[in-house]
């Protein structure tokens, strides 16, 4: 009887320990948080980079297939002018493709390329969605030509003064510029670096294309 009391002193002493070094482990280990993204598109849609608008719009699926559901998209087509034209879950694929099909369509009535309205309204949406507590992303797929109205097109001047103002109200906010030439894409990279960082500008051309979706993940905090 004493024996077999000893036994259960024992295992009773030995889980107690096993239970304390358990919750011991378990209180220190810390559980990323989770901070859903949104992602923000800028399309072009223009005459000019209709050849190669196929190819972008299967680009822009591929990143909404990695985002999470609780992420949001929010999607700007952007030709003689800039609008909105989804906003929304990226996993709604019905409608984002309903939505890229009806309004991406080259307009012959539409010239230029209005890519600095544009990012202004992205920044705007960024800004509001920051508020919401998501963490934003602008993406921009085209080839950055600057055409027609010069008070629509990018002030590379200004752009990165606007972009650092941005950032007093989101320090983590990343873009990824998509599909441009080179040579355009390096002078993306000359202006923004300094503001951004190396991991929250994400630069890719046709060639380059492949890993870019990882690059965005990481610069979004997955």
């Amino acid at each position: 009887m004493n024996k077999r009391l000893i036994i259960l002193g024992i295992l009773i002493l030995a889980i107690s320990i096993i239970g304390k070094l358990l919750y011991s482990g378990l209180k220190h280990i810390k559980v990323d948080d989770f901070h859903p993204a949104s992602v923000i598109f800028v399309v072009d849609s223009s005459a000019s980079n209709q050849g190669k608008l196929n190819d972008e719009l299967k680009y822009l699926k591929s990143i909404c297939s990695i985002l999470d559901p609780e992420d949001t998209i929010k999607i700007l087509r952007v030709s003689e002018s800039a609008y909105l034209i989804y906003e929304g879950s990226p996993s709604d694929t019905s409608t984002i493709n309903k939505t890229l099909g009806e309004f991406t369509k080259l307009n012959t009535n539409e010239y230029g390329t209005a890519y600095g309205e544009a990012l202004k309204k992205a920044f705007e949406h960024a800004v509001n969605m920051k508020k919401e507590g998501y963490t934003p992303s602008v993406v921009v797929i085209g080839d950055l030509e600057n055409e027609g109205k010069i008070d629509k097109q990018i002030d590379w001047e200004l752009l990165p003064e606007n972009i650092q103002n941005v950032k007093e109200n989101i320090p983590e906010i990343s873009m990824l510029f998509a599909y441009a030439h080179p040579e355009k894409l390096d002078l993306v990279k000359t202006k923004l670096t300094p503001v951004l960082g190396e991991k929250k500008l994400i630069l890719v051309n046709e060639q380059t294309i492949s890993n870019s979706q990882r690059k965005l993940l990481d610069a979004i905090g997955r």
